[in-house]
């Protein structure tokens, strides 16, 4: 068991007000920019490849499909390296209102992007520099999101105030699965071909303005502020992470692996799977992964509780040993299909996933040193998006073949958590007293 304090415990400095703005900013910023994200993503099971793509065999439309997801994860470490040095030197606040701003843009664009038939290869082209740009956008986003609501909230209960931010992707998720699950269930199948899709990538800038409201009337965190102060910012935070952090980053790396592949499995490739091979309606399968969803809304931050009060590591290893179990018991269930099994499996997976994604955060950052926590960070959450969940979709695709063989996937998935298992061996328990003493200066700073 770790040293927890009691529920209604907060840090020394921190007002409870900020603490939960810091939580809401976390949360609502973050599920905007994944809302952004997952739309492209469930869109490229959908219809992307029918109009980006147009291929006389729809499996190889999607494979094609699947490389543009792909890119969006690519491009994550070079919004980690840019925002992430950003973040250690002029503070998480403003870094974040501009990752916010970038991935909304390119999202509107995408939304009124001419398709194959109007411009040619162009319009791939075009949609595949908008799903960069929203990669880079989510490589800076994690890492400050996640420091937003952790160095507001008490250390000794960083699985909870950090987890604020992992709820971002299946609340995004689900808004953006349940606009598209409205918008299959209320026009045809021509009509969403031809323009329906659009809807759900215009929204975005709706959505973004929202997050940017809240965002821009937070303080930088206290922790930042009391580095700022001291002038203690590492000027090559990059460098000195590559140098000095070695075993810390190749530890986050490796246990965000098993998490990105899992989650690109049930809520991505089982898209296409449930559609082409179980022969489902696209309404059906949505609103399945829907469910999923949702039910991690409240698991999510459970699984963060949780793990404040038994061993964090311990905790994310038996999820990440039921994901892999998992991966093979779903797809069994799924035959014969029905709205039924698909919801049960999907809630199944969420939980599974949540219970590694939960306490995923606050692992993650309490490997590095608070002057070197954003770069550090967000260093290990994209290379392990590129090493997971960037080519995960695209490997389903391809392994399962044109029969959709499900058992090398699910080898796929397991070899991941193995993965997993090894990072989380090589990490580190929670080390509260680094942050204390900040916030503790904070403290006689703000008396001062």
């Amino acid at each position: 068991m770790t040293d927890a304090p009691s529920a209604g415990a907060h840090a020394p400095g921190i007002q409870r007000k900020d603490l939960y703005k810091a939580f809401a900013a976390s949360l609502s910023g973050t599920t905007l920019e994944w809302y952004d994200f997952a739309v492209y993503s469930a869109a490229s099971a959908l219809v992307l490849g029918q109009l980006f793509f147009p291929a006389s065999d729809p499996h190889t439309a999607t494979i094609a499909a699947f490389s543009t997801y792909a890119v969006g994860y690519v491009s994550r470490p070079i919004g980690g390296i840019v925002f992430g040095r950003l973040g250690d030197i002029i503070g998480r606040k403003k870094v974040l209102v501009i990752t916010l701003m970038l991935i909304g843009v390119a999202t509107f664009l995408i939304g009124i992007l001419p398709t194959y038939d109007h411009i040619g290869l162009t319009a791939a082209v075009l949609l595949v520099l908008l799903r960069f740009a929203q990669g880079v956008g989510v490589g800076g986003e994690w890492g400050g999101a996640v420091l937003l609501s952790s160095e507001f909230g008490d250390p000794r209960r960083r699985g909870f105030w950090a987890s604020a931010a992992q709820v971002g992707p299946p609340a995004g998720n689900l808004l953006a699965n349940g606009m598209l699950a409205l918008l299959t269930s209320v026009m045809s199948d021509a009509a969403f071909l031809s323009w329906g899709w659009r809807v759900a990538f215009v929204m975005s800038l709706v959505l973004v303005a929202f997050g940017l409201w809240i965002r821009l009337r937070l303080e930088d965190t206290p922790i930042f502020q009391v580095l700022q102060s001291k002038g203690d910012r590492s000027e090559k935070p990059v460098t000195e992470v590559l140098t000095t952090q070695r075993r810390q980053l190749t530890a986050a790396i490796l246990s965000r692996v098993g998490p990105d592949v899992f989650y690109a499995l049930f809520t991505v490739f089982i898209l296409t799977y449930g559609v082409q091979t179980l022969g489902l309606s696209r309404s059906t399968i949505l609103s399945g992964v829907l469910i999923g969803s949702a039910s991690q809304v409240i698991t999510i931050p459970l699984a963060g509780w949780l793990s404040d009060y038994v061993n964090r590591r311990l905790l994310y290893a038996v999820a990440a040993v039921g994901a892999a179990i998992w991966s093979y018991v779903m797809f069994a269930l799924m035959q014969p299909s029905s709205f039924l099994t698909v919801a049960l499996a999907m809630v199944v997976a969420g939980t599974c996933h949540s219970f590694m994604y939960g306490p995923q955060a606050a692992f993650v950052i309490e490997q590095f040193h608070p002057r070197l926590r954003y770069t550090g960070s967000s260093l290990a959450y994209t290379i392990a998006g590129v090493v997971g969940g960037a080519l995960a979709p695209l490997m389903f695709t391809v392994l399962s073949g044109e029969e959709a063989n499900s058992l090398p996937v699910s080898v796929y998935v397991t070899g991941a958590c193995v993965l997993t298992l090894v990072g989380l061996l090589m990490g580190r328990d929670s080390v509260p007293d680094e942050d204390l003493e900040y916030l503790r200066q904070h403290e006689r700073d703000e008396v001062a």
